[in-house]
């Protein structure tokens, strides 16, 4: 059975994405939110998850499973990016629209991510 393109489309950002956690560690422990105990290691565990997530996604087999695992991911994430919204250091420089704009594009990686998932199939 052969996947849509648009899977390997999102299979590839997660990746990419969790494999961004590695390059830039910094970045990511600054935007967890400071109630949340081992940064570097919920940094760690965020980026292998996108990663692995991401393949899985490309196999056939498990692809609705990973799917399933995006949407907890992504509900998990959140609180980051609420914080990165409240707390200017953690915003990054980034104006307070795009960090507000970060918010329902969440909603909408979470929607992507439900098409995919063996809640649909």
């Amino acid at each position: 059975m052969a996947l849509p393109w648009h899977l390997y489309l999102m299979a590839a950002l997660y990746i990419l994405a969790g494999a961004n956690h590695f390059r830039k560690p910094r970045m990511y422990k600054r935007i967890i939110p400071p109630y949340f105990p081992y940064p570097k290691f919920l940094n760690i565990l965020s980026g292998a998850l996108e990663i692995i997530l991401g393949i899985l996604l490309c196999i056939p087999m498990v692809s609705a499973c990973a799917a399933v695992g995006i949407i907890g991911l992504l509900i998990a994430v959140f609180p980051a990016n609420l914080f990165m919204y409240a707390n200017n250091d953690a915003g990054l420089g980034l104006p307070k629209w795009t960090l507000l704009l970060r918010l329902p594009v969440q909603v909408l990686l979470i929607l992507w991510a439900y098409q995919y998932s063996f809640f649909i199939k």
